[in-house]
């Protein structure tokens, strides 16, 4: 699945990262795009909502922490991989990256870059269980060339990215995708 994620990425690097139905439904109109990130649903739903987006077509990723009635221990992720058919998991959470690939999803360790502690908290073994970094807000071309040659494991950029400048500066800093709400960013 890991490489099935990449080549996605590669053929076209900007996610569609949706928080509510409307999304949903909107992400489906994009045939070029075949990466998900769910940020969005509860316990009794998500994997209805994985399942809507599996029927046509996508890769889906579920972010952890954003899904309402989960807990943020391991067992979460057991949860996501025997009751969805979800590709992948999103998470802040050191712990459940670390289940995440034990269970074979593709894993994105999502990590608010707010200081320099934060940079180097991430290097720390974080390559032998993340397939990919996510760094937030994507809006740092100097600190996603600083990641990805930090790291060795890809960079997605994410969080206030609304321009297609913002996109491109961070694809040229060394970003293999951007992920993003703003749909209006989905079609660029």
């Amino acid at each position: 699945m890991k490489q099935e994620l990449f080549d996605a990425l590669s053929d076209n690097p900007i996610v569609a990262a949706v928080k509510d139905d409307e999304g949903l439904k909107e992400c489906l109109k994009l045939e070029e795009s075949r990466v998900v990130f769910v940020l969005y649903g509860e316990v009794a739903t998500i994997a209805e909502i994985v399942d809507y987006l599996k029927e046509n077509g996508k890769i889906v990723m579920v972010h952890m922490d954003l899904i309402s009635g989960l807990s943020s221990r391991e067992d979460a992720v057991d949860f996501i991989a025997k009751y969805t058919k979800a590709d992948g998991i999103i998470s802040t959470r050191f712990e459940q990256i670390r289940r995440g690939k034990k269970l074979m999803l593709s894993t994105i360790y999502r990590i608010f870059v707010i200081d320099s502690k934060a940079i180097s908290n991430v290097n720390r073994g974080i390559g032998e269980y993340a397939d990919i970094v996510e760094i937030l807000p994507g809006l740092m071309p100097k600190i996603i060339r600083r990641m990805k040659r930090e790291l060795a494991v890809p960079v997605i950029a994410g969080g206030l990215i609304s321009e297609k400048e913002d996109v491109i500066q961070a694809l040229d800093a060394g970003a293999i995708a951007i992920s993003t709400t703003n749909r209006n960013v989905w079609c660029m």
